[in-house]
C-alpha cells in the first residue's frame, strides 16, 4: 500500500514505513554527516558551538487542516524554528522532527507535511536528519533546529543599551491580518492568507545583523511589542516604537478597511510572522534591508509607542 494513496491510514502504513516513505530518496546537504537510520544523527559544528532551539505546534492551536495544506503546516513547523536560530545571528544546519499523530491520520497527509518541511529546509540549504513517530488524540509536531555560529559572537536579548537603534527587518502584521481573513471565513486575498499559513522569515538577516554588530536580537513570533519586551527586560532598558517609522504595507490597508481593523494594530501585536528585530550601536548605517522604527532609551522602563504606554495587549501569550 502506498502511503500517497488518500485511503490509507497511518495505522495501515506502520511507524516504519512512514518513516521509509518520508526519508527516501532525500539528499542530505554536506553539515549531515550521518542522517536518518541509525539511532541519532550526527552534524557537523564548524564553530565548535551549536545554536539549538525546539518549537511544539499543536492541532487547533497553531494550525488547522481546514485552512492550511500539510504542506503549509510542515513548512511553517521548520520556519518558526529556524527563525529563532537567525535571531542569535547563526546560520541553520539541521532539524530534528518529533511528530504525533492520530492512527486514522492519512498517511498521505503526514507525507506532504513532511514534504513541506523538507522543502523549507531545503531552502537554506539544511536536511532533517531525524527525529521520532508516535501516535496521540491530534496532530502534534515538534522541531528541533540546530545551527553554527561561524565564528561570530551570539546575538542575545541582553546587549541593548540605552541609545541604540531599533529596527527590523521581514514582514509585520502580514499573518495577523491573514488570520483576521480566514477567521471571517475568506480564503483571499491569497497573500495575505498565506502569510498565515506560512512565514517567510529573513534568515540571512540574523547573520547579517551579528557581523553589522548588532547589541541584541530576537526573532518577532507572539507580536512586535511583546516581543520587544524580552530584550527590555533581559537589556533592564526602555524600547520605544515610533509607529511614524512603521512600513504598513497598502495589502494590509486594504483588508483592515474590509474587516473594520487596525492594521497598525496588526504590526505591532501580531505574531507569527517570524520577522527579526534587533538593536544597533547609533552612528554607523544599519545593514541592507533593515529599517529602524524606534530607539532604545531609559534603563528600566519597557516597552512604549510613541512615548506611551501600550495599553491594549501586546501580543500571544499561551495559557491567557
Amino acid at each position: 500500500m502506498s502511503p500517497r494513496n488518500p485511503q490509507v491510514t497511518v495505522g495501515e502504513t506502520g511507524e516504519f514505513g512512514l518513516i521509509r516513505a518520508v526519508t527516501k530518496g532525500r539528499k542530505q546537504p554536506a553539515p549531515t554527516l550521518l542522517g536518518p537510520g541509525d539511532d541519532a544523527a550526527v552534524v557537523a559544528a564548524p564553530d565548535g558551538r551549536v545554536v539549538a532551539s525546539t518549537d511544539v505546534l499543536v492541532q487547533g492551536v497553531h494550525f488547522r487542516f481546514d485552512w492550511s495544506s500539510p504542506g503549509h503546516v510542515g513548512r511553517k513547523a521548520v520556519a518558526v524554528n529556524l527563525a529563532d536560530i537567525a535571531a542569535m545571528g547563526a546560520t541553520p544546519t539541521a532539524v530534528l522532527v518529533g511528530l504525533a499523530c492520530p492512527p486514522d491520520t492519512p498517511a498521505e497527509v503526514i507525507t506532504e507535511l513532511m514534504d513541506g518541511m523538507w522543502a523549507e529546509a531545503s531552502a537554506v540549504g539544511v536536511g532533517v536528519v531525524g527525529g521520532d513517530m508516535v501516535r496521540a488524540d491530534q496532530v502534534v509536531i515538534s522541531v528541533t533546529a540546530l545551527g553554527d555560529l561561524g565564528g561570530r559572537a551570539m546575538i542575545t536579548r541582553s546587549g541593548a543599551r540605552p541609545g541604540d537603534v531599533l529596527a527590523v527587518r521581514g514582514r509585520l502584521g502580514w499573518a495577523a491580518a491573514g488570520l483576521a481573513v480566514l477567521g471571517r471565513g475568506f480564503r483571499s486575498p491569497v497573500g495575505v492568507v498565506n502569510a498565515q499559513r506560512c512565514p517567510e522569515p529573513p534568515y540571512d538577516a540574523g547573520p547579517q545583523a551579528a557581523e553589522a554588530g548588532a547589541t541584541s536580537m530576537i526573532d518577532i513570533s507572539d507580536g512586535l511589542l511583546a516581543d520587544l519586551a524580552h530584550i527590555a527586560a533581559a537589556s533592564e532598558v526602555g524600547i520605544d516604537v515610533q509607529t511614524e517609522r512603521l512600513e504598513i504595507a497598502t495589502r494590509l490597508v486594504e483588508v483592515g478597511s474590509a474587516l473594520g481593523a487596525d492594521p497598525v494594530t496588526w504590526v505591532l501585536t501580531g505574531g507569527e510572522d517570524h520577522a527579526l528585530a534587533a538593536t544597533f550601536a547609533p552612528g554607523p548605517p544599519l545593514p541592507e534591508g533593515w529599517r529602524r522604527i524606534g530607539a532604545v532609551t531609559m534603563p528600566g522602563t519597557g516597552v512604549t509607542v510613541d512615548g506611551k504606554p501600550y495599553e491594549a495587549p501586546p501580543g500571544w501569550e499561551h495559557w491567557r
